[in-house]
C-alpha cells in the first residue's frame, strides 16, 4: 500500500467510525458524549440517582486503595445513614461478564465490598432499599469503547488475534556485514611462471568449475598449460592481460556467492551468553530479507581497540540475496520460555497511566489494561487484564485509541 492510500483509509476510517454510534450504543454521534459526561454531580462529585425524594451518589474512590465503590444515600437532598440503606450494584462488561456488589456502611458512606478492575467501562444496575420502598437504576458507564463496522475495520487495515500462549525468545541484538566464506573465493594463479597466451572470462562473466580461464606458456619447459577454476562462481577482478609474464600475483579473482556467511561483532557483555548452534535471526537493514540460522563458530580472540569476538552465522544464499559487503542486522536467541498468555508487542499502546491493547468483541472494540510480565521484541508476557482467547487488535491499533481519544469515551464515574 503506497503512503497516499495508507493516509486516505486512515481519513476514511475516522471519518466512518465518528458516523457511527459512539461508545458502541445506537445514540448519533455526539449525543451520547453528550450523555456521559452531562449528569448530575453530588457533593463528592459523584453521578447522582434520583427516584423522588430519595436520592444515591454513585463514587468510585481510587485514592490510595484498589478502586471500590463508595456510596452516598440522601432524603430530600440531606445526607442519611448508610446502615438504613440496602444497596446492591451489577456491573454487566463488553461480552456479558458480570460484577455484582453487595455493600455495607462504613463511616457516612455504603461500601461495595470488591474491587472495580479496571477498564471502568460497563452498564450498571443499582438497586437500594429504604424505608420499606425499593429503587432501581441502570445508566451506561463507558471507557475506551468505540464501535467500527467490520467493513471500515477492514479498510483501514485493523487485524485482530486470539490472545494465547506463545514460545518468548530472549534475544541479543547483534550488527556486522555478509561475507564470503574462504572456500567461495579462489586467487587464480600461474601454477608455473611464464607468458599469458590466451585469458578468456571477463569481469562478470559466470565460471564453473573446470572451465579453462588462461593459458600460459612455462617459461621453463616452453610448454603451454591450461589453467582452470577450482569452483563455481563470478569473475570479480582481471589482473593480468594476455602478453603479460604471469607470476606469483592473481590473474583472476573468482567468487561463488552462493557461499556467504554473516560476521557479527559481539560486544563483551554480550559474548558470554553466546554459543554455537544458537538460532540467529538475520536482517538486512531494509527488512526485506530475513533468516534464521545456527552459529557455526565463535572466534576465540577479541580485537584489540574495540574488544569485540566475531560470531559467523551461514548464510543459504542459493538465491543472491545476500551479498558480500552488506550490513546486517541479527537477534541471537539467548534463552526461551513458554508463556502461558503473551500478547504481540507491536500491538500494545498507551492509555491514560496503562500499557493496554484493545480488545474486540463483535464491532466494538475495548481497552484492556495489562499486567506484564517478560518481553521481546515480537512477544510480550501478560499477567493479568486479558483473558485466553480473548481477541484483540495486533495491528493499526493506535487508530482504535484515535478514535476513542475523538469519542471523548473518559475516565469519568
Amino acid at each position: 500500500m503506497t503512503r497516499s492510500n495508507h493516509t486516505w483509509l486512515r481519513a476514511a476510517f475516522v471519518a466512518v467510525a465518528l458516523a457511527t454510534a459512539a461508545c458502541g450504543s445506537g445514540a448519533p454521534a455526539g449525543e451520547e458524549e453528550v450523555a456521559a459526561t452531562e449528569y448530575e454531580r453530588g457533593p463528592h462529585r459523584g453521578r447522582m440517582l434520583r427516584d423522588g425524594d430519595f436520592a444515591v451518589e454513585m463514587t468510585i474512590f481510587e485514592d490510595g486503595v484498589p478502586p471500590e465503590y463508595r456510596v452516598y444515600a440522601y432524603l430530600n437532598d440531606q445526607p442519611i445513614d448508610p446502615s438504613q440503606v440496602q444497596l446492591s450494584v451489577t456491573l454487566t462488561r463488553l461480552g456479558g461478564r458480570e460484577d455484582r456488589f453487595n455493600f455495607a456502611a462504613e463511616g457516612d458512606y455504603l461500601r461495595g465490598d470488591g474491587v472495580v478492575t479496571e477498564p471502568h467501562s460497563f452498564d450498571v444496575a443499582v438497586r437500594a432499599a429504604h424505608a420499606g420502598a425499593t429503587h432501581d437504576w441502570a445508566y451506561q458507564s463507558y471507557e475506551g469503547r468505540t464501535t467500527i463496522g467490520a467493513a471500515q475495520a477492514e479498510a483501514a487495515g485493523i487485524v485482530v488475534e486470539a490472545a494465547g500462549p506463545a514460545t518468548i525468545e530472549e534475544t541479543v541484538a547483534l550488527a556486522g556485514r555478509v561475507e564470503l566464506q574462504p572456500q567461495g573465493r579462489a586467487d587464480i594463479t600461474a601454477w608455473y611462471p611464464g607468458r599469458i597466451v590466451s585469458m578468456r572470462p571477463a569481469i562478470g562473466d559466470r565460471v564453473r568449475r573446470g572451465e579453462t580461464l588462461a593459458s600460459v606458456t612455462s617459461s621453463e619447459s616452453l610448454q603451454t598449460y591450461a589453467i582452470p577454476s577450482p569452483i563455481n562462481g563470478i569473475v570479480m577482478a582481471r589482473q593480468a592481460n594476455v602478453g603479460d609474464v604471469a607470476g606469483a600475483n592473481p590473474i583472476y579473482v573468482i567468487a561463488d556467492a552462493t557461499q556467504v556467511h554473516a560476521e557479527f561483532y559481539v560486544y563483551p557483555r554480550d559474548a558470554e551468553r553466546l554459543r554455537t548452534g544458537q538460532p540467529v535471526m538475520v536482517r538486512s537493514l531494509s527488512g526485506d530479507h530475513t533468516v534464521r540460522a545456527p552459529i557455526e563458530a565463535i572466534l576465540p580472540t577479541a580485537d584489540m581497540l574495540t574488544q569485540t569476538i566475531v560470531a559467523h552465522v551461514d548464510l543459504p544464499n542459493a538465491d543472491m540475496r545476500w551479498r558480500p559487503g552488506q550490513a546486517v542486522e541479527g537477534a541471537a536467541v539467548v534463552s526461551t520460555f513458554e508463556a502461558p498468555l503473551a500478547v504481540r508487542t507491536r500491538a500494545l499502546q498507551r492509555f491514560r497511566d496503562f500499557t493496554v491493547v484493545y480488545a474486540r468483541v463483535g464491532d466494538t472494540y475495548e481497552v484492556r489494561m495489562l499486567e506484564l510480565g517478560r518481553r521481546t521484541p515480537e512477544w510480550t508476557e501478560v499477567l493479568g487484564g486479558l483473558e485466553p482467547g480473548e481477541v484483540y487488535v495486533i495491528d493499526n491499533a493506535f487508530l482504535i485509541r484515535a478514535d476513542i481519544d475523538k469519542s471523548g469515551a473518559s475516565h469519568d464515574h
